[in-house]
C-alpha cells in the first residue's frame, strides 16, 4: 500500500474517460497514498507532489480482468490438486506479476485464489493487481470441478491442497461449501452450471446443479450482501442460473437468443473469456492439457464470436476476462484483438474498465480516473479509442504503470 503522505502529480495528461467514451485534454490528476485526490486543470497544486509530465500521451484507468485463474499455472488441473501450494504460490507471484506488467492493476480469481494470495499481495509480498478471490468454486460430483479420473474414487478434502474445485452434492451441502467459502472471505461464490473444457469426465453440453442447488448458493451469497458468477456454455445451462439469480455468466460460448433477454431481463453480466480457446487450441498441451481436454476445445472454439456478437447487440453488459492457465498467461491481451472483430474500441475498453468496475460492485473506485478513485492508471502512447491494438503491444505503448498508488513500472524520463 502506497504512503498516504506520498504524492504523484500528472500534468499536460489527456484522460480517456470511458463513461464519456472521449479523451478530456490538458488535465492535471493528483494521487495521494493510493487515491486520487482532484482531477483537474492547471489549477491543479501540490508543493510536495513529484511531477510527471506525460504530454503527448493518454492516461487512463487500469484495467480490469474478471475472469482469472491465477493459481492454474498448469493447464492440467487434476496433477495441479497434488503440487506443494508452496510451489503453486511462488508460481502465482510470477502469474501476477507479469498482469501487472500488462496494465492489469485489478483481476477477478474466480476460482483457485485464496485470502492467503489476496493479502500477500496487498501487503505487497507479491507484486500483482488487486486480487478479488472467490476461493474455490463449487463442482457436483463428475462437474466441471471434480478432476478426478474416471478410475480414481477419493477425493482429498483438504482445503489447503491448491485444486480450483470443492464438491458438494445436494441442498446442505451446497449450503455449506458456500458457507466455507464465505467464512474464508471470498468476494464472490463461483458455481460451476455445466460441463467444461479442462474436466475429465463430463460433456461440455451438460448442465450440473440442481435448481434447488443453485438457488441454495444464490440465497446464501446474497445473505453475505455477495453475488453467484457461473461456469456455463449452453443456453440451458445458463438460463438455469439466471433463472436462480446467478449474477453473472462466464463463457457462454453456445448460447442462442433464449438467453439474451434473459441477461436483460435479470440485469446480469456476460463474461466471455475467448482468448483461452484460441491459445488451448493451439498450445494447450505443450502446457499440461490432456489430449482429452484438448479435443474438447474444439467444441466451443468457433462459436465464441457469435455469442459475443448476440449479447453485444442486445447491449447485453459484457465484461472483460481471459481464463488462461499455465504459460497462456501471456495471452492475456489478446482478448481485445479478438473481441474486435465484432466490438468498437471504446466497447472493449469499458468491458476492462466502466462495466468491470459494475460487476465486481466497485463503481467510483476502479475503472475510472476521477477524485475519490483508487490509483490504479496507466500512460500509453497512442490513442486506444482508435486503435485498440495499442494496448496489446505493451512493449510499444505502455510508458507507466501505477497500482494503488505505487509506480510498479515506467519509461517516463
Amino acid at each position: 500500500m502506497a504512503d498516504s503522505n506520498v504524492q504523484v502529480l500528472f500534468r499536460n495528461a489527456s484522460v480517456l474517460d470511458p463513461e464519456r467514451g472521449e479523451l478530456i485534454l490538458d488535465r492535471s490528476v493528483l494521487v495521494a497514498g493510493d487515491t486520487i485526490v482532484e482531477v483537474g486543470g492547471a489549477d491543479v497544486r501540490s508543493q510536495n507532489a513529484r511531477v510527471i509530465d506525460v504530454r503527448g500521451m493518454v492516461l487512463m484507468p487500469g484495467l480490469i480482468d474478471c475472469h482469472v485463474h491465477v493459481t492454474a499455472v498448469t493447464a492440467d488441473l487434476a496433477s495441479l490438486a497434488e503440487w506443494s501450494p508452496a510451489y503453486v504460490t511462488a508460481r502465482s507471484g510470477r502469474v501476477l506479476a507479469g498482469m501487472l506488467q500488462r496494465g492489469f492493476t485489478t483481476v477477478r480469481d474466480v476460482a483457485g485464489a485464496d485470502f492467503g494470495l489476496a493479502a500477500a499481495v496487498d501487503e505487497g509480498y507479491l507484486e500483482g493487481p488487486r486480487l478479488i478471490f472467490g476461493g474455490k468454486a463449487l463442482s457436483q460430483t463428475g462437474g466441471h470441478g471434480d478432476w478426478r479420473s474416471r478410475g480414481r474414487t477419493v477425493s482429498d478434502t483438504c482445503y489447503c491442497c491448491p485444486s480450483m474445485g470443492v464438491i458438494c452434492d445436494g441442498v446442505s451441502e451446497v449450503r455449506r461449501a458456500a458457507r466455507e467459502e464465505i467464512r474464508r472471505g471470498a468476494q464472490h461464490i463461483k458455481l460451476m452450471l455445466s460441463g467444461g473444457v479442462a474436466s475429465p469426465t463430463d460433456r461440455v453440453d451438460s448442465t450440473q446443479f440442481s435448481l434447488e442447488e443453485i438457488r441454495a448458493a444464490v440465497e446464501e451469497a446474497e445473505a453475505a450482501h455477495l453475488y453467484v458468477t457461473g461456469h456455463a456454455y449452453t443456453s440451458a445451462a445458463i438460463n438455469r442460473g439466471l433463472e436462480c439469480g446467478v449474477r453473472s455468466i462466464e463463457h457462454g460460448n453456445l448460447m442462442d437468443e433464449s438467453s439474451v433477454g434473459l441477461f436483460k431481463a435479470k440485469a446480469a453480466f456476460y463474461v466471455p473469456t475467448l482468448a483461452t480457446y484460441s491459445a488451448l487450441a493451439a498450445r494447450g498441451t505443450a502446457f499440461g492439457l490432456p489430449e482429452h481436454s484438448h479435443k474438447k476445445v474444439f467444441d466451443v472454439l468457433d462459436a465464441g464470436l457469435h455469442a459475443l456478437e448476440l449479447a453485444h447487440r442486445a447491449a447485453v453488459p459484457i465484461a472483460y476476462g481471459t481464463d488462461l492457465l499455465g504459460g497462456m498467461h501471456e495471452d492475456q491481451l489478446t482478448e481485445f484483438s479478438i473481441r474486435s472483430q465484432v466490438q468498437k474500441p471504446l466497447d472493449i475498453i469499458r468491458s476492462a474498465t466502466t462495466v468491470a468496475a459494475q460487476l465486481l460492485k466497485m463503481e467510483g473506485k476502479v475503472g475510472a480516473v476521477c477524485s475519490g478513485s483508487f490509483a490504479d492508471l496507466l500512460v500509453v502512447a497512442g490513442n486506444p479509442l482508435e486503435d485498440i491494438g495499442i494496448l496489446s503491444s505493451p512493449e510499444k505503448h505502455l510508458r507507466l504503470v501505477m497500482a494503488r498508488g505505487r509506480i510498479t513500472s515506467s519509461s517516463i524520463n
